[in-house]
């Protein structure tokens, strides 16, 4: 009986051995996440470019002081927690015991470092941190950041603004950001990264394939179950979808407008809709005495008001929206859609589609026959792109504007705009605030390139240099106005003021659309970002 009972312990022993030897030997199953956008991240350095797949990619590397929840509300990230101590200064409370993916502590120095950064020569974040005047450094933990005046909007602005190690930075010779132009010089920071957030850069090749592994020592509690997130630029829309059902990918995203339907009935798979916050325009150049790209010599047809509302009201928006869009599309008056605060309805109001009308004004500007530009668009960034500029200047030819495409990558394309090479531009606008602010800051306010004393971003994008000195005086009021219903007078002042002066021509809000497995689930944020943090694979 004892050599049973001896033996029947050894035993159960030795199977518990076996188990924990299986435990340790056998790696936990792999979830690896595989999914595809139309175009890379421009960078893995988040200053060098304000677009939003190289933000939100990029997101999931790096973290800021704040950070959206799922409803899109600002909730602590690297900051635990803030109170204004005075009307211009915010005192923040940093999070302990954070790590950068190499293992070097986080603290107050790679804020203001990262600050610094920000607002230097090459950064294309000036516009997310244009209303701090200065950061000071409490203790480690501790920081105040000194706005320039009251500035309400501040955790919204900078919900984009991601830290940086300083030593790192300066270890790697990237504490200056590579310009965005066609012809930058990469740094260091441009093919790798060190961030504190939820994934690490694992490799990167651009153009071919990104791939990220979980960051072992993230602070936050994981909600995502992926082991290797791999990530394939893919521009064709055909090769997208075809991907996605033959089991190569687990997700894409844009999803083809005319591929949702086929998705939907498709077993094992899911379309997932909704409205983004971004804007699709449509700029002029209204700066130069002459135009860069057009047959008309020693002069500027789009310096005059009536030129430019001849070219809106030659815009069927509602043939671009059934025919082109195919009804996933939100026709607009405005730079900014409905769920952007700062939204007015009563603005939303297009002025009419009336061919006859334009070809009375641009009669009247002094040209009755018309002239010829040169319209410059991207053809993989927004939906249907290419088509919507293919349709829009077949439209104006039949008012005797005869418009020549140049569409580009969007690489191409927003280096050539950026630098303010063009005459008439299709852009699109996300405000990563959720806030009109933001889109006319950036978009509307006087390019700060061509003034002296601008505010640090102003105009970045305003890629036409449109200049209305009482919409900037506006703009740069409805920053320090804390009453709502005040602040909401101030803001549909001046995108009335815009609108009147067809500053530019915005068409619509696109929709969102991405198709995945049912086997992945994943949340769509109305920027059009993707989360890893939020992706759990069966």
């Amino acid at each position: 009986m004892l050599m049973k009972k001896s033996f029947g312990r050894v035993f159960l022993t030795a199977a518990a051995v076996v188990v924990l030897v299986l435990a340790v030997c056998i790696p936990a199953q792999s979830k690896t996440f595989k999914w595809a956008f139309q175009s890379d991240a421009g960078s893995m350095d988040p200053y060098t470019m304000n677009n939003t797949m190289t933000l939100g990619f990029t997101a999931n590397v790096y973290e800021g002081l704040v950070r959206h929840a799922k409803d899109e509300s600002i909730e602590p990230s690297l900051a635990t927690g803030w109170e204004t101590i005075q009307p211009d200064v915010w005192r923040f409370n940093l999070r302990k015991n954070v790590t950068f993916h190499d293992g070097s502590p986080f603290t107050a120095d790679d804020v203001i470092f990262s600050w610094k950064r920000a607002i230097s020569k090459g950064s294309d974040m000036k516009s997310f941190v244009a209303g701090i005047k200065d950061i000071k450094k409490i203790d480690d933990n501790t920081i105040d950041i000194i706005t320039k005046g009251p500035w309400p909007l501040l955790l919204n602005d900078i919900f984009r603004w991601y830290i940086m190690p300083k030593k790192w930075c300066e270890d790697n010779n990237s504490v200056e950001v590579s310009v965005m132009t066609s012809t930058s010089e990469e740094t260091y920071a441009t093919r790798h990264t060190n961030g504190t957030g939820p994934f690490m850069l694992k490799s990167r090749e651009p153009q071919v394939k990104t791939v990220m592994v979980p960051n072992p020592n993230w602070w936050d509690k994981r909600i995502d179950n992926v082991t290797e997130a791999v990530f394939t630029p893919i521009k064709s829309a055909a090769t997208r979808v075809a991907s996605l059902l033959s089991g190569e990918l687990d997700m894409i995203y844009p999803l083809p407008i005319q591929d949702v339907a086929r998705i939907k009935k498709t077993a094992g798979y899911q379309a997932i809709e909704g409205m983004e916050v971004r804007t699709v325009f449509l700029g002029f150049d209204t700066s130069r005495d002459e135009l860069l790209f057009s047959d008309v010599k020693g002069k500027n047809p789009l310096k005059d008001v009536r030129v430019r509302k001849a070219m809106y009201q030659a815009i069927d928006i509602d043939a671009i929206h059934k025919k082109i869009m195919r009804g996933a599309s939100w026709p607009a008056a405005l730079m900014i859609g409905s769920n952007i605060n700062g939204f007015d309805p009563e603005l939303n109001k297009r002025f009419p589609f009336d061919p006859e009308e334009s070809k009375r004004l641009l009669a009247e500007a002094g040209y009755p026959e018309g002239f010829s530009i040169v319209l410059d668009t991207p053809n993989d960034r927004y939906v249907n792109d290419e088509s919507i500029s293919q349709a829009v200047a077949a439209m104006l030819s039949k008012v005797g504007i005869k418009c020549k495409l140049n569409a580009q990558t969007r690489s191409k394309h927003f280096a050539k705009i950026a630098s303010m090479d063009t005459s008439f531009y299709l852009l699109g606008w996300a405000p990563m605030s959720f806030d009109m602010h933001n889109t006319y800051f950036n978009n509307v306010m006087t390019n700060g390139t061509t003034i002296s004393n601008p505010q640090p971003g102003q105009g970045n994008w305003n890629c036409g240099n449109y200049s209305n000195p009482e919409v900037d005086k506006l703009i740069n009021a409805m920053t320090s106005e804390i009453d709502p219903a005040k602040r909401q007078e101030i803001v549909s002042k001046a995108m009335k003021i815009h609108k009147d002066d067809v500053g530019h021509i915005p068409l619509h809000q696109q929709a969102l659309s991405w198709g995945a497995s049912d086997k992945v689930t994943v949340h769509q944020s109305a920027d059009n970002t993707l989360s890893l943090r939020w992706i759990t694979v069966k």
